[in-house]
């Protein structure tokens, strides 16, 4: 069977277990907004669905989505999910003979588009304690040329959880001018961490921002994204979109309700969070050998190390499977250090985080005796 049936197979198997208690993807399982719920049901019941969507989004989705980051002077663009957009800004700027500069980890997909499309992709190691987790200016000049078409930075960090300050994106951009890349903030989780400084504010026509709501909005099955920055930037990416006929309409009826609401739902989501992460964290430091390289996360994820503790993260991942519970394994986010850790999401209902904790010990002692694991993506 080939590696996409294999995948496709993998996750159908996780999604149709009405038990499964979903800790491994960084999405928001936490009941939704009433006035969400409401907006997409208008929707369905005034049958919107039956039209196309604009092709750049709602205007007043587009709107509220520069609002909601603040940065006035640029406009969005909003995609089928946030991996959507990202695949726009590689068509648009990567071709043979470029470079992509990124971290590793980092998130994957970026770097399978720029591949595609014929870049050099580079992977600068930061899953180190000498650097804090992080990326230093130092390190990215040292990686960047002529040659190089996008910096792509992950903030706060997919999976480690580190949020980069101000100075730091200042600097980045800086870099980024100086070798005329492009700058591609993916602030996927920005609305987890405290003083997140979007790249806009320092590069306004030389970076763009990749935002998703499949992570703070709960919205990951309904596909709905968005690139901001200065409108001759979103032109590029937009002249190479292939969803011409928009995202879903319903989609945009719940981010634009989401994005009424959330101040109020954000507070909520991110206590629930914070509560989960320290009983998670209270729980490994409690297991010889397990351990956690960042706390606190400024994501809704926490990294646990089972390297000292002599075990797979693949053992302890299908260990968890086996209990309804599903984790991610850390070679999905890094093939170089994807045999230290596992992930664990933290978005979630109380008591998800509760059945986690409660098993962790057993799950841990089982994937010690764990040879044989099945493929896991």
């Amino acid at each position: 069977m080939s590696a996409a049936r294999l995948r496709n197979r993998y996750f159908d198997e996780l999604f149709n277990n009405p038990r499964l208690m979903w800790l491994g993807q960084n999405t928001n399982h936490i009941p939704a907004h009433p006035a969400v719920e409401e907006a997409m049901v208008a929707s369905i019941r005034a049958h919107e669905f039956n039209a196309y969507a604009p092709p750049m989004g709602f205007e007043a989705l587009r709107a509220a989505i520069v609002a909601d980051l603040g940065t006035p002077g640029a406009e969005a663009l909003v995609t089928e999910g946030g991996v959507n957009a990202l695949a726009l800004v590689c068509r648009a700027y990567c071709r043979p003979g470029t470079t992509f500069v990124t971290t590793d980890p980092t998130w994957k997909w970026p770097c399978l588009f720029a591949t595609q499309m014929g870049a050099q992709v580079i992977e600068i190691p930061i899953y180190d304690p000498a650097v804090n987790y992080r990326l230093t200016p130092q390190a990215l000049k040292a990686h960047v040329d002529e040659r190089t078409a996008v910096i792509y930075l992950v903030d706060p960090n997919n999976p480690l959880g580190i949020r980069y300050t101000r100075e730091e994106i200042e600097a980045f951009c800086a870099i980024a001018r100086d070798c005329g890349a492009l700058l591609v903030h993916d602030c996927t989780y920005r609305d987890f961490a405290d003083g997140h400084y979007p790249a806009l504010l320092a590069a306004p026509e030389g970076a763009l921002v990749s935002l998703s709501f499949s992570k703070w909005l709960g919205l990951a099955g309904l596909r709905i994204g968005a690139l901001v920055g200065a409108p001759g930037l979103l032109d590029e990416c937009a002249a190479r979109a292939t969803s011409v006929l928009g995202a879903s309409v319903v989609a945009q009826r719940a981010a634009q309700a989401g994005l009424k609401v959330k101040g109020e739902w954000m507070g909520t989501v991110r206590a629930i969070d914070r509560a989960n992460k320290e009983k998670i964290r209270v729980a490994a430091q409690a297991i010889e050998g397990l351990s956690l390289p960042v706390y606190p996360s400024h994501g809704n994820f926490l990294v646990i190390e089972t390297e000292a503790a002599g075990i797979r993260p693949e053992a302890l991942v299908e260990a968890a499977r086996r209990k309804d519970i599903m984790i991610r394994q850390g070679t999905y986010h890094t093939a170089r250090f994807g045999d230290r850790f596992i992930k664990v999401s933290t978005s979630v209902p109380p008591d998800w985080a509760d059945r986690f904790v409660e098993l962790l010990p057993a799950l841990v002692a089982e994937a010690r005796t764990l040879n044989d694991v099945p493929a896991q993506f």
